[in-house]
């Protein structure tokens, strides 16, 4: 009776040989780590070599026709490292070939080969391929030792390549992808990757991109190398999150852009309470691999691995997704996860300094009481400086207080000097650090230092609008304009950039399209606004610039203190000297914000000449 023939169970291709029973890949006879996903996808593109495989049919084979996850950027990760564990080039493929939009096709030749009913290898295979399996067997033992005492450390590391010849001296951390069941646990993944990036950029000799810009690549699918070209790097760090229960995994893998080439793989599980001592590891593991050395400063800041109470860290990244909304809203239930954060543990100095934040955002806004948020804002970032000295956000955060409120310029600067001197890779910091610069008439220290915010953050809103700000307050109108016009075309519906726009557009008497920017940036934040649209149009047809602002300051005469702050800037829109002079000599009784811009704003360039506004200026002290 014939032998009904068996699947096949070992497929060769060149030097590689794949155990289709357990996913085993080996390069002559040494094992080459390939986790499950990758494994199986492999599989079954070997198994259908010379054929198309869709990326819908491998979604369905791995991850299931009914699975809630996201598996594009899953996928993406899977062949990836597929391709670096057969050492393959996207550009000149050998075995795995993209079929763009539709999937991949398995191109090299494949030769099936069985193992005998006594689990013998086929007899027509060397003495030395024997041999070669035969030391392979010990490796795998030797391995699964090894394996098994790092995982019990949590930790599974895959160099995949050589050190890059060309150093790595910027890089970006792509938003890692939520691989959790819950979905809930999207803003786990959110926070994971805006503290691994904020733990990278403390590394002086590595320029690493902020947060707000590569936050848009979540929904944005675009080829590696596009990406780190927009961003401006040399590498990219991908990867995933998994949570589940008390249990955190993180996989992540370092890519240089340049080539495509990956460098080095690695997967950590921890307790959530460990998730401080994770990141730190994840962050000197990154710098070891692009061959930076940590100082011994930088050594001791990442050895300080204080355990975090995981409920408090749920809530202070709840708080984060609300207080990134940048709006009033949005800083009122930041600042309330916050609070339940610092209730769960007194000590989390991120959460105090969140709350601090919030109070700041809240009061400069003039979304609350400006008297009371700001001494709650400055006793929450003191407590988070006292609590973690190696913050550079509490000193950002002063020199805010220092600028805005209490109008002391000579601490403003050194908080802010402090803040860039501890991470100079904040964006944030080097952006209010030009914004004072430029206020104090420093216009080329100030433009270096906005330049240098742009380039850690390139492709954010809020760091494209203050360049655009800081450029109009440096009399550069052009260059603001071009600049707003390239931020617009990333956020269409930047209600701030069309102001500013509108802004320089006034100063250079180009009005009809001052009014069109001003009115813009009035309607596209959405809401019924079509009333004041119609009425603010009509202010312009009728008066001009004048009727325009005209109508404005009926708008003011509604919101109070803060808007009767307004109304020196109002009327120095509509030409009206005497009440300039007025109204900017009550804010400064009333200690008005703008005031800390009157040596540079142009609005009121037309009185620098005038003696009471050069009185000002000296009480000022700017």
């Amino acid at each position: 009776m014939a032998t009904q023939a068996k699947s096949p169970e070992i497929v060769r291709f060149g030097v590689f040989e794949l155990d289709c029973r357990n996913g085993e890949l080996r390069r002559e006879g040494n094992l080459t780590k390939l986790q499950p996903q990758p494994a199986k996808i492999l599989k079954i593109l070997v198994s259908r070599h010379g054929e198309l495989v869709t990326r819908q049919e491998l979604a369905e084979q791995v991850w299931g026709s009914q699975t809630f996850v996201d598996f594009e950027q899953g996928l993406n990760y899977a062949i990836r490292q597929i391709r670096a564990a057969l050492a393959d080039d996207t550009g000149h493929p050998r075995f795995l070939e993209t079929i763009p939009k539709r999937g991949y096709r398995f191109i090299a030749p494949v030769n099936n080969g069985h193992t005998s009913a006594e689990g013998e290898l086929p007899s027509t295979r060397s003495r030395r391929v024997i041999l070669r399996y035969a030391f392979a067997l010990l490796a795998v033992a030797a391995t699964a030792v090894t394996l098994g005492f790092k995982a019990r450390s949590g930790l599974l590391n895959l160099h995949l390549w050589n050190t890059p010849h060309t150093p790595i001296t910027s890089i970006a951390v792509l938003p890692l992808h939520n691989l959790s069941p819950d979905q809930e646990y999207e803003y786990f993944s959110e926070g994971m990757t805006d503290e691994l990036i904020t733990h990278l950029a403390q590394i002086g000799k590595l320029r690493v991109i902020s947060h707000t810009s590569v936050k848009r690549y979540n929904e944005i699918k675009q080829p590696l190398r596009e990406i780190a070209q927009e961003l401006g790097v040399d590498a990219v760090i991908e990867g995933t999150v998994m949570r589940s229960g008390d249990r955190v995994r993180i996989t992540a893998q370092l890519i240089d852009a340049r080539s495509d080439q990956h460098l080095w793989a690695q997967s950590y599980e921890r307790n959530l309470k460990d998730i401080l001592a994770l990141q730190n590891e994840v962050a000197q593991q990154i710098a070891l691999e692009v061959g930076i050395s940590l100082t011994a400063d930088q050594q001791a800041r990442f050895g300080t691995n204080l355990p975090i109470d995981p409920a408090a860290h749920e809530l202070y990244l709840k708080g984060n997704v609300y207080s990134n909304l940048l709006n009033c809203d949005g800083w009122a239930k930041g600042l309330n996860y916050y609070q339940q954060a610092i209730e769960k543990d007194p000590n989390y100095a991120l959460a105090h300094l969140g709350a601090g934040e919030s109070y700041f955002h809240l009061a400069d806004s003039a979304c609350w009481s400006q008297a009371d948020a700001f001494i709650k804002a400055r006793s929450a970032t003191q407590k988070a400086l006292e609590l973690d000295p190696s913050l550079g956000k509490t000193h950002t955060l002063l020199g805010n207080l220092a600028f805005y409120h209490d109008w002391d310029w000579s601490n403003a600067e050194k908080e802010y000097a402090r803040a860039i001197e501890l991470d100079p890779n904040d964006a944030e910091a080097h952006a209010a650090y030009a914004v004072f610069l430029v206020a104090m008439n420093r216009q080329e220290h100030g433009l270096e230092e906005i330049n240098k915010a742009h380039q850690l953050d390139p492709v954010s809103e809020h760091t494209n609008m203050v360049h655009s700000y800081v450029l109009y307050l440096a009399h550069q109108y052009d260059q603001s304009i071009d600049h707003t016009m390239k931020t617009l075309e990333l956020y269409p519906r930047s209600g701030a950039s069309y102001y500013w726009l509108g802004q320089a557009y006034e100063r250079k008497g180009m009005y009809e399209q001052a009014a069109n920017a001003y009115i813009t940036s009035g309607t596209v934040g959405g809401g019924d606004k079509q009333e004041w649209l119609e009425s603010s149009r009509r202010a312009f047809q009728k008066g001009g610039m004048v009727g325009y602002w005209q109508r404005q300051s009926l708008e003011k005469q509604n919101q109070g203190p803060a808007g009767t702050c307004w109304r020196s800037f109002l009327y120095a829109h509509m030409g009206d000297k005497e009440r300039t002079l007025q109204w900017l000599d009550w804010g400064f009784q009333h200690h008005c914000d703008g005031l800390q811009f009157l040596k540079a704003e142009p609005i009121y360039d037309s009185l620098r000449d005038d003696p009471k506004f050069k009185k000002l200026v000296a009480q000022l002290q700017l």
